[in-house]
């Protein structure tokens, strides 16, 4: 494989350190025996996995707090996974997925830099029908929605992953398709809300259209 240039960085969540080994920057392209290309990522967008974004950010943020006992939790379309490491660090059951050959090499390096255990991970796409993967009570992930069509293909996956109450959280930078894909949970059976994040100070660069989007499905119960 060609050389990589990368970075370590840490994230500072209050009083906890997160270190994680990124790329350099999002011109860094690897793909010698074609791996990528045979599943259709181009060499534009293969380091987009490798950043750690300002949604994924956000959200790894909205993690530190969340409830988390008792609760099986799948971060969709991963990445650098900063959330899932998060999440693993609080020792959350946290399962990850995302369609990038080098999601889970990355996401294994970052576990060991924060000594802390493996997070499972399946590499996946949403429109695999069968994944493996099973069902969780809170489903979240961070800038997923980049082209009008991924609002069919993301809903389809995450109600296929979902348990019967179940809760959802996504962070999107504003891209102009989280409307598209709120029709799509809420015909699903899915409640939904969404707002502004409260303070995103952390962020290297202000985050005016950003929006949390959650999502809530509710057990139903059966008449006696």
């Amino acid at each position: 494989m060609t050389s990589l240039r990368v970075r370590y960085q840490t994230v500072e969540f209050g009083t906890t350190d997160i270190h994680v080994r990124t790329l350099r920057n999002n011109q860094e392209f690897s793909d010698d025996d074609g791996v990528a290309e045979k599943l259709g990522i181009s060499s534009a967008t293969w380091p987009l996995f490798g950043i750690v974004w300002p949604s994924g950010e956000v959200l790894a943020h909205l993690m530190v707090n969340q409830q988390v006992n008792g609760r099986r939790i799948l971060e969709v379309g991963c990445g650098i996974a900063l959330s899932s490491i998060v999440l693993n660090h609080r020792s959350a059951d946290i399962t990850a997925t995302d369609y990038h050959p080098e999601t889970e090499r990355f996401l294994n390096e970052n576990t060991a830099l924060n000594n802390d255990r493996d997070i499972p991970f399946i590499r996946t796409g949403w429109a695999d029908k069968e994944t493996g993967l099973g069902k969780f009570d809170l489903i979240i992930g961070s800038d997923l929605l980049y082209e009008r069509g991924h609002a069919e293909l993301l809903s389809g996956f995450i109600d296929q992953h979902a348990n019967p109450q179940c809760e959802v959280i996504l962070v999107d930078p504003g891209r102009g398709h989280h409307a598209h894909f709120s029709k799509k949970m809420v015909d699903l059976g899915y409640s939904h809300s969404q707002s502004r994040p409260d303070n995103t100070g952390y962020l290297e660069k202000p985050f005016p259209k950003g929006q949390i989007l959650r999502y809530r499905r509710q057990a139903r119960i059966s008449p006696s």
